[in-house]
């Protein structure tokens, strides 16, 4: 393991079978990872005493996205990490609307974090976003991910008027 890892922009439609295959697996852990703290955190107090068992299926779309990402995110920027061989972080950049981008799916394979991984990711992304002509990026991201709410706070996204309807989903949003 290094202390840091490299990032490299891939734009379509330069996805990699290698590249691609990695993007998947990483989709995958982080959707598995989300749907399970759902299932854990949008429970009543009285529920969370007892275990989760099971966590249904993936949401179609998001079944869509680790099964053809570059269908899913074809008119986006996906950044992957990449340490040796081995792709160990993620983040998409969607393409522009109305002067603005927004930051999905940013995910670090839990064994990299700690070593900048998810800095570099978003400080590509943010210089991403600028060289596209955005004013603005915007991001949403559960309550319970302080630790990523905190990355961005120091990357200078503040919370703002959620565009979200679902609950517990904290919308974030900065200048570029």
């Amino acid at each position: 393991m290094t202390d840091r890892c490299e990032v490299s922009v891939v734009r379509r439609p330069g996805l990699t079978l290698s590249g691609e295959d990695g993007l998947t697996a990483l989709l995958a852990a982080y959707h598995a990872r989300t749907e399970a703290e759902k299932a854990y955190h949008l429970r009543t107090e009285a529920e969370r005493g007892t275990a989760v068992t099971e966590v249904g299926p993936l949401p179609a779309r998001y079944r869509a996205e680790i099964a053809d990402p570059r269908t899913a995110f074809a008119d986006d920027v996906v950044l992957i990490a990449v340490s040796g061989r081995a792709t160990v972080g993620c983040l998409v950049v969607t393409a522009p609307d109305g002067g603005r981008s927004e930051i999905k799916r940013l995910w670090t394979v839990p064994a990299f974090r700690g070593l900048g991984v998810a800095s570099d990711l978003l400080g590509a992304a943010l210089a991403q976003a600028a060289e596209s002509g955005v004013g603005r990026v915007r991001l949403s991201v559960w309550d319970w991910r302080t630790g990523a709410i905190s990355l961005y706070e120091r990357f200078g996204f503040a919370v703002t008027e959620s565009w979200e309807t679902r609950d517990r989903l904290v919308c974030m949003e900065r200048a570029v």
